[in-house]
């Protein structure tokens, strides 16, 4: 089976370095916010060129207190996409906050700036764009409508460790950027791992003290905060990786370059990219009208693909409470249709993309 993310090939090629990594963290027996910690926060903010970056336990934990940071809560609203992972809503709601969704551009997938102002109220606080499989959304365009309503922008970045725009890279645009290390990400470690990155000096402050039950000095707590700080052997796994980020990012760049040979054939549609540098490819999708036949055809062929997501945010049962209907945003609830992930990491060969390829060309479509 040609794996669609094959995690273990990255780890297996670090394996000495993060093995001597994690006996650095034991041998020092400094398990919680030590010095891994504060150096990987330090490193992670001359790659970005961030001025503070905060790690935190996950990348769901990122957006809530991106969210609670900003004093974002009950009665407020916060404007993203409905194509997203469900993290993305689930973190507005948790802090009591309510998702007003808004569909997709038709050609990148993200939330389409040009549809944002319509939906904008007394109540809005934020607006939450989603770099969606690792492609960048038009943040500088979103920001001026942001300026021009005195709201927040926070990145959700989860899925883009690694792309820029016009040489800023994601997650350093808006007023927050949330990036998640889960293992199959770009950047990730051997479990689960979140960052906040801002360029606010009070932002930051504000949450480290969230991230450490809501206390500045031990013991003494200022408000309800969370449990949520990235571990010390993560921190040291990351800054392992760290290094690497440019060149795994380029081999994905790369196998996108050669999967674009499917472009127009057998009614492929490969992923439009707005520049060079936008998308750094944390998945591959491609669009097809008959997008499950050939999820089943390709996995008889012994070849894995996926399909993110299945279910737009705003037809869950969690959100019936909101009152969309089907046909409230028509291109996300076309294109959830057709979106078709196929195998894309660093260490995929070429033999092996060759082989998806021709059983792509092969197909013989309905």
């Amino acid at each position: 089976m040609i794996s669609l993310a094959q995690v273990n090939h990255q780890f297996q090629f670090l394996k000495d370095d993060i093995l001597q990594a994690v006996t650095r963290v034991i041998d020092r027996g400094q398990f919680i916010l030590g010095t891994e910690v504060s150096s990987f926060e330090e490193e992670v903010c001359h790659y970005l060129k961030s001025k503070h970056a905060v790690s935190v336990a996950n990348g769901t934990d990122a957006l809530i207190l991106a969210l609670r940071a900003l004093d974002i809560g009950y009665g407020d609203e916060v404007i993203t996409t409905p194509l997203t992972f469900f993290a993305t809503a689930e973190a507005i709601s948790s802090v009591g906050a309510t998702p007003v969704f808004v569909d997709i551009d038709p050609y990148t997938y993200n939330l389409d700036p040009h549809k944002i102002e319509e939906k904008i109220t007394n109540k809005t606080r934020a607006i939450l764009p989603v770099h969606l499989y690792g492609q960048m959304c038009d943040v500088p365009f979103i920001n001026e409508i942001a300026k021009a309503h005195r709201l927040f922008v926070i990145e959700d970045a989860c899925q883009a460790f690694g792309a820029a725009w016009k040489g800023k890279k994601s997650g350093t645009i808006g007023d927050i950027g949330c990036f998640s290390f889960f293992p199959t990400k770009n950047l990730s470690t051997i479990g689960d791992g979140g960052l906040i990155v801002t360029q606010s000096e009070d932002i930051a402050r504000r949450v480290k003290q969230l991230r450490h039950h809501g206390t500045k000095v031990k013991n003494y707590h200022d408000e309800i905060g969370y449990n949520s700080r990235l571990d010390e052997i993560h921190a040291a796994i990351l800054r392992v990786c760290l290094p690497y980020i440019d060149e795994w990012t380029n081999k994905r760049v790369a196998h996108a370059h050669r999967y674009s040979v499917l472009e127009g054939t057998n009614n492929i549609r490969t992923p439009y990219v707005t520049s060079e540098e936008s998308h750094c490819f944390h998945l591959y999708c491609i669009e097809h009208p008959h997008r499950d036949h050939i999820h089943t055809h390709l996995k008889t062929q012994e070849i894995a693909s996926g399909v993110y997501y299945p279910l737009p945010l705003h037809l869950q049962k969690v959100y019936q409470h909101l009152g969309y209907t089907q046909g409230d945003f028509p291109v996300c609830e076309e294109k959830i249709l057709r979106l078709l992930a196929l195998p894309m990491h660093p260490y995929l060969s070429i033999e092996d993309q060759k082989r998806v390829i021709e059983t792509l060309k092969s197909y013989d479509p309905i």
